[in-house]
Order: C-alpha cells, then structure tokens, then sequence
C-alpha cells in the first residue's frame, strides 16, 4: 500500500471508482466501466474480502472460481509469508524478523483485510524499534482508515504519530502527516484547520501516496475561500507561486478565486456552478457539499454588503448576474439563520446593513452572561436557605 513519488495509492484510487459507483450523479454508461475497473483491481490484488462485500451489497455479481481461485492464491501466500517469519526468527536478526512481518501486513492491506492487516501492524510494530519505522506503519494504518473513511482510526492513528514525533522524527514525516490531518480535518467539516495545515504543507508536498499535487491545490483552495480574510487569501492563496503554477489546470478554479478577489460577482458564481460538480463528485467533500455551497455564498454575500450601508435589491441581483426574486430568497435565509448583519427593506426594495460593532457585541455577551450568573447565585442563594 505504498505509494511512490508521483503516483497516487492504488488502493485510494480504488475507494474513489467504488464512491462514483455507488453515486447517483455518475451516468449509467460510466458506471458499467467503473464496473469493470473495479473488479479488474479486486481480481488482480486477490481481494476476497473486498470481493464477499461488494457482492453481498449488490456492487458486483458473484463469479465463485474467481474467488475460489483468489483464496486458494491467498492461502498460499499466507504460507509462505509464515515460513518466512518462522526463518527469520530461527535463523536471522531482528531487522529480518521486522521485515517478514512488515511483508505479511502488508500482504493483508493489499487483499483488504483490514482488521488482520491492523492486527498484524500491530505485531510488526512491537517488532520496530526506530521512531521513522514506526511512523511509516502510522502512515500505512492511515491510509487504510482513508480507504474505509474510518474516522475514528484515522484520528487515534494521529494522535500516534504526534506522541511519536515527540520522541524525534524527521521533517519529511511531518510534513506529510500535515497533510494527512489537513484531509481528515475536512473530512470531518474542520475547513479552517484543514486550510492551514494544506497551506503549511504547500511547498513540501510530498503525500502523492493521497492524492495529486493538482488535487491538493484544488482542496487547498477550496478550503482558504471559506477559511481566510482577503489580506490572508490574497497573502498566502492568490499570490502565492506553487498554487499559480497549477490552478490554470484546474477547471474554473482560477476563476473562482481571482473573481471572489477582484469582486467580479458574476464570473463568480459562473465558476462556482462550473465547480459544484467536482465537489459533488469529490469522495472526501461530498458529504459537507451543501454546508460548503452555503459557507460560500455567505462570504461572497458578505464581502459584496460589507462595500455598502444600504444598497438597492436590483443593484446586488445586477452584480451577481441573477434576478431580485433569487437574491431576496437567498438572503432573507441567510439573515434568519444570522449568517448575514443586514435587513431587507421589501417596500422600499432596498438592503440596510447592521454590521454589529465588536466592542458593542462584547458589552452585550457580558451583560447576557452577568444576568445569567446572577440568576444562578438566587437560585443557590434560595437552595441554602431551605
């Protein structure tokens, strides 16, 4: 399960053709190739119990001599795999011993097995002694949770690897694991420390084993629009000379950023519309698709008020390109949800900002959480005096 420089893990670009298979939004016609693809890779790497699952769920049709054929083949490398541990222990050193049970866990990772491959790195672990070793096991446990989308492995697996570099570590490993972070923390809806962590990780990318440096650009992005005030966006994303190598690769992603900078609203949401798709398509955004969408449009509906203390309904519907009817619906929910400081003037048809002044704000927190403390001191003050 090890990826080489430049070349994403086999078993990662396997987890994202099973998603589009099981994706409404992808047409049938691609599907039946996925389809092929898919039992191409489980055939080749011998993945029975990837096989039993997908034909339990209906994902793939049952061929019992190919997997007849595929346990009979993993039989006998299991075989060998533990003659090899038992050689190694009677008649070579510790390292050798390590590297036949490093073999046989990564022997259960390639047919997916994965809790007697999390079993068996455990083993090799007890087995390895140098913190760099350690951590690489660290790294094939993550990429197994990635494959699975098992949160909660992947975030005890990080805590490991912190408590590691504790102990020492080198650089490169600390690097990729930002990465790794960076991809669970928006996995699970955290964009703003995803977006710092991709950001750290920018110009020592070296996690091709994830994903390609042009899928880590577009994340990195994505995540800073929604993560980042303008000095930082145009600091740190806009200008910044590894992303502008990439993103005119990128469809609509250049767009989307420099329209958002340049407050060009209607080239803005032509490129966002243009994107959604690959969110949507997207295995690891996918599920924060319409949070996202929503987080977007109420920084682009801030940055555009923010220029105004009251402005026409036409006015915003002209520079975004969409009619009034759209803009009132849109932001009459973002100001019930309190997303946006402003109010809507229906008669008049005109918009009126309320930004709350910071200072103002905190003498009204103090004052909320005053009477709530003094509300709690009568009613200890009634319980002692029963």
């Amino acid at each position: 399960m090890e990826g080489q420089e430049g070349t994403q893990q086999p078993h990662l670009v396997l987890a994202n053709k099973l998603f589009l298979l099981t994706h409404p939004g992808v047409p049938d016609i691609e599907k039946v190739q996925l389809k092929e693809e898919v039992f191409t890779a489980v055939k080749s790497d011998d993945m029975v119990p990837l096989y039993e699952t997908l034909v339990a769920d209906g994902i793939l049709e049952k061929d019992q001599a190919v997997l007849d054929s595929m346990r009979a083949k993993n039989e006998e490398e299991i075989k060998k795999l533990d003659e090899k541990i038992a050689d190694a222990e009677e008649n070579l050193g510790e390292s050798e011993v390590r590297e036949a049970h490093l073999a046989k866990s990564l022997f259960y990772i390639r047919i997916g097995d994965k809790e007697k491959a999390l079993e068996q790195l455990k083993v090799t672990e007890s087995k390895t002694v140098a913190v760099g070793q350690r951590m690489d096991l660290v790294f094939y446990t993550l990429q197994l949770g990635f494959f699975y989308m098992d949160f909660n492995l992947i975030s005890k697996s990080i805590d490991k690897a912190k408590n590691l570099f504790e102990e020492g570590g080198d650089w490169e490993r600390k690097n990729r694991l930002k990465v790794y972070e960076g991809l669970y923390c928006m996995s699970t809806r955290n964009f703003k420390k995803a977006a710092s962590l991709f950001l750290d990780s920018i110009s020592t990318f070296t996690t091709y084993e994830l994903f390609p440096y042009d899928t880590f650009i577009f994340y990195t992005v994505l995540t800073s629009i929604i993560s980042l005030d303008r000095v930082s966006l145009k600091q740190k994303v806009v200008d910044a000379p590894e992303i502008l190598t990439v993103i005119g690769k990128i469809t609509y992603l250049s767009e989307f950023l420099n329209s958002l900078y340049d407050c060009q609203y209607k080239s803005f949401f032509a490129a966002f519309a243009g994107l959604t798709e690959q969110i949507k398509l997207d295995r690891y955004l996918h599920p924060h698709f319409r949070y996202y969408m929503r987080e977007v449009r109420t920084v682009v509906y801030s940055q555009f008020l923010e220029s105004y203390k009251s402005v026409t309904i036409e006015a915003m519907a002209k520079a975004f390109g969409v009619s009034m009817e759209f803009i009132d619906l849109e932001l009459s929910r973002f100001i019930a949800a309190g997303k946006l400081h402003c109010k809507i003037d229906k008669v008049a048809g005109v918009l009126e900002t309320n930004r709350p002044d910071s200072k103002n704000a905190l003498y009204q927190a103090t004052i909320k959480q005053g009477d709530f403390l003094l509300n709690r001191i009568q009613k200890l003050s009634r319980v002692i005096d029963l």
